[in-house]
């Protein structure tokens, strides 16, 4: 059913992409319900367990089921969830993980932002508290060190936040020219990709609690190689790329002086 396909020219929803987390996402989806959006859940192949948890989920009339046969990881998730969003007629997705481990008080701000800012990308950044793994602290400060040598700028602080809402027009229009991997790498290539294109991008708060029986689909060898491979990749695009980003770096010098003085 499309809820949206004639209405308002800002019609969101909330995508949520699902592997075998039975046990979270009832919790995530009620707790999403105080933002009185739909829902797009995203399967990507679970077990018959969390499918059939799903299944009644999807009963809801707000909440629309995209099942993918069989697990390909969150960021073919993401994309086909995107594009979905897109068919059924929404302008905007606020993606969520599903294990519940995202505040979502801290949702709403995403959506007055985009109301007002209907073109930029928003993007979370983690206000951990005390259950934050030490490991997991230090291991996304590498790649945000990487991040930011591949822009040039601090403008994305963190790219590995599971909350971030997309203007689906232009992100979908942009993952059909660059897929952006099918796994962990997706959140942060499709971030710098956006912002070496020249689009606009806004960072917000959101706290973030790690569950003691939280379910973790990173894989320590697999998906380490994966993101050596998207910064390698990375890093070759900004040297092709350096002299518009050292332009694009003095002209935003040159507009904080005048903003400064005026």
């Amino acid at each position: 059913m499309n809820h949206v396909q004639n209405s308002a020219a800002f019609s969101p929803c909330v995508l949520v992409p699902v592997y075998n987390h039975e046990h979270a996402i009832v919790a995530t989806c009620e707790g999403l319900a105080a933002l009185n959006l739909p829902i797009v859940l995203v399967d990507d192949g679970s077990d018959a367990g969390c499918a059939s948890v799903l299944d009644h989920l999807a009963q809801a009339s707000d909440v629309h089921l995209l099942r993918l046969p069989r697990n390909r990881g969150k960021g073919y998730a993401v994309r086909h969830g995107l594009a979905h969003a897109q068919t059924l007629g929404f302008t905007h997705a606020l993606q969520v993980d599903a294990d519940g481990q995202h505040d979502q008080s801290s949702l709403p701000p995403f959506i007055e932002a985009s109301r007002h800012a209907p073109d930029r990308l928003l993007i979370g950044y983690p206000r951990f508290d005390h259950s934050v793994p030490l490991h997991r602290f230090i291991s996304r400060y590498i790649t945000h060190v990487w991040v930011w040598c591949n822009t040039l700028s601090t403008t994305l602080r963190d790219t590995m936040c599971g909350v971030r809402l997309y203007p689906l027009a232009a992100v979908n229009a942009m993952l059909a020219r660059h897929g952006c991997g099918h796994r962990m790498e997706f959140d942060t290539e499709v971030l710098v990709r956006w912002f070496w294109a020249g689009h606009p991008v806004d960072n917000l708060p959101v706290r973030v609690t790690y569950p003691t029986d939280g379910v973790s689909h990173f894989r320590l060898f697999r998906d380490n190689v994966l993101m050596a491979r998207m910064h390698l990749r990375l890093t070759l695009g900004m040297l092709i790329r350096l002299p518009k980003l050292i332009l694009g770096r003095a002209r935003h010098r040159r507009d904080e002086r005048h903003k400064s003085s005026s």
